[in-house]
């Protein structure tokens, strides 16, 4: 019988380690990749495809949100569960409508973890029982109401890799060598984010990226 195919996405090595000896304690598992950021994973998933990915948010260089976008739509064959910290119903309306299949806090049973993947595996939709809970009562008062909820973030792809990018400290010339394009284009992009979000500040970026779970707070400031 195949084993389903995992690749594992965080920016920590103990967490990584933890979840492959997790993983490749059960039979009918096998992790075939680790990677510790979300361009990485992007590339990974692209050049071999596995059947589930298991992903982080806050990452360096490209996060998990922007990274499950790019991947949903490069290699929609493959699910994407999510295992982060962040439990807050924007990020996880995000992640839903990115392409995610599952949504775990990682503070969840191993047990779930483990569950989580055979069934986004399946098909199948699969988050933690309180983000489940949750769900399930916005979509009551939502019906309710009959209002659906504010579509999350106006941001595109490119301009939210731009924001996370600024937010790291990088400057516009490492941003441009980073993600392959002109200077003038990350300058068009940084104005673009700036007029949408209506801060005009890289101080007031940071804050906002870090708020939205994009960036930690710890991340060690690549530039002036």
């Amino acid at each position: 019988m195949k084993k389903i195919s995992v690749l594992l996405v965080d920016d920590h090595t103990v967490v990584r380690q933890g979840l492959r000896a997790l993983i490749e304690a059960e039979g009918d598992l096998e992790v075939v990749g680790e990677a510790e950021n979300g361009r990485q994973a992007v590339v990974m998933a692209k050049e071999s495809p596995s059947d589930v990915v298991i992903m982080d948010v806050a990452m360096p260089l490209l996060n998990g949100l922007e990274a499950t976008r790019q991947i949903h739509k490069s290699v929609p064959a493959t699910k994407v569960l999510v295992l982060t910290s962040y439990g807050d119903d924007e990020c996880v309306a995000q992640l839903m409508e990115a392409g995610a299949s599952g949504f775990l806090i990682k503070q969840t049973a191993a047990g779930d973890l483990l569950k989580a993947i055979r069934e986004v595996h399946r098909g199948n939709a699969f988050f933690s029982p309180t983000i489940a809970k949750r769900l399930r009562e916005r979509s009551r008062e939502v019906f309710a109401n009959g209002q659906r909820p504010k579509k999350a973030g106006e941001l595109t792809s490119r301009e939210t890799e731009v924001l996370q990018l600024i937010a790291e400290g990088f400057s516009n010339k490492q941003i441009a060598s980073e993600l392959s394009i002109s200077i003038k284009t990350v300058e068009k992009h940084r104005q673009q984010v700036m007029n949408k979000l209506n801060v005009h500040d890289v101080a007031g970026l940071t804050r906002y990226a870090i708020s939205k779970g994009m960036v930690e707070r710890s991340t060690p400031t690549i530039a002036a």
